[in-house]
């Protein structure tokens, strides 16, 4: 089998369980009586120890190739699903989440470098698109998993299910010594890679992909809130994430059409100014239709982001620091993965959904007139 195939089914498991896990730990936690904000500490601490991990991962695949940080990172994000399936306590959870979390930046990092090396140059735009299929392919099942094993079998059942789906990448990596075993056995890089972001066009994208993760993230936290809020089911708060993550794997399928016949930036540009005109009606609709078409047609337009944000990067990137610069584009990504959930608690706790909402249009405003001006 195609190796960027195979990666892609692995990236799809992982997915699903990361994006499954967090619609759990959100309704579990709200069922456990916690508010919006502690919520969003919850959901933050998903990432705020990958923070230290991003970098150190994209220069080991730099260096020694992926494998080994993909399979040790599945094994570490397993263990932290077992944890509130056996223990189903606000504790529980915030044990859970960080080991979820640095499991998965593991994996994460050097599975996104992975795929840039396979192929040719020319081959890397397809190649990023195939890989984005998993992603999204994982934000729609991960949801709708979460929302129909929480209503028929308990919220333990739900992790339990995402476990074993963590079976299937931690076989392949342990069976498939070839894959990913290759890094570059360049001398280790002296300088900061921080020192990256001096690089015009490249700090450019980086941000850019900050602020468009922000505005996915913000999406993901609040809709499990705000349905919840107006007396949404599990399954039908999975349905309308589902929605979202079904066409964002449509637009993906696409997606190398549209960059034939129009530039990579854009398509990002346009994509993100449509988005941020969706979100300003959300929190104001109670009607699950026309809540399922919202989020079906923001996921169209988020769901170009990541593929693109992540070809353009690693164009930019210099050679042999690939790896490297994956790891510190989802250091950056990571922090706002932590601030976001943590302002938007604060914020939801005070002044309501709505503003929340309006301030994810602002970031995505912002981030499709610096994909227009790239340079």
């Amino acid at each position: 089998m195609n190796p960027i195939i195979v990666v892609t089914l692995l990236t799809l498991a992982m997915q699903g369980g990361h994006m499954g896990s967090r619609v759990v730990a959100s309704l579990l936690a709200l069922n456990l009586g916690a508010g919006p904000l502690l919520i969003g500490v919850l959901i933050a601490s998903y990432s705020i120890f990958q923070l230290g991990f991003a970098l150190i991962v994209g220069r080991i695949s730099d260096r020694h190739g992926s494998r080994w940080p993909m399979l040790g990172g599945t094994m570490a994000f397993g263990a932290g699903l077992i944890i509130p399936a056996v223990w189903p306590t606000l504790p529980a959870l915030f044990i859970s989440a960080p080991l979820i979390g640095v499991g998965f930046v593991f994996f994460n990092v050097a599975v996104q470098s992975l795929a840039g090396t396979l192929g040719s140059a020319a081959e890397r735009t397809r190649n990023f698109s195939t890989l984005s299929l998993g992603y999204s392919s994982g934000h729609m099942i991960g949801p709708v998993i979460a929302g129909v094993m929480i209503d028929r079998f308990g919220f333990g059942s739900a992790y339990i299910a995402f476990a074993v789906l963590t079976l299937c990448p931690i076989l392949t990596l342990a069976l498939s010594p070839r894959l990913g075993a290759n890094g570059n056995r360049s001398e280790p890089q002296k300088s900061s890679a921080f020192e990256l972001m001096r690089l015009p066009s490249l700090r450019r994208m980086i941000i850019v992909s900050g602020l468009v993760t922000t505005g996915w993230d913000l999406y993901t936290f609040y809709v499990p809130i705000y349905g919840h809020s107006i007396g949404l089911s599990a399954s039908t708060i999975g349905a309308i994430l589902g929605a979202f993550a079904a066409a964002s794997f449509i637009v993906r399928v696409a997606l190398p059409m549209l960059t034939r016949r129009y530039s990579v930036e854009s398509v990002l540009a346009a994509a993100m100014g449509i988005a941020a005109l969706l979100f300003i009606p959300f929190a104001f609709i109670e009607y699950v239709p026309v809540l399922m078409a919202l989020s079906f047609g923001i996921g169209l337009t988020l769901g170009v982001s990541q593929p693109l944000t992540l070809n353009l990067t690693y164009n930019r990137s210099p050679a042999g620091r690939s790896g490297e610069v994956t790891g510190l584009r989802l250091t950056i990504n990571n922090i706002t993965h932590i601030g976001v959930p943590l302002a938007a608690g604060s914020v939801g706790a005070l002044l309501g959904i709505a503003p929340v909402f309006w301030a994810s249009a602002a970031i995505l405003l912002v981030s499709g007139w610096m994909s227009r001006n790239d340079k």
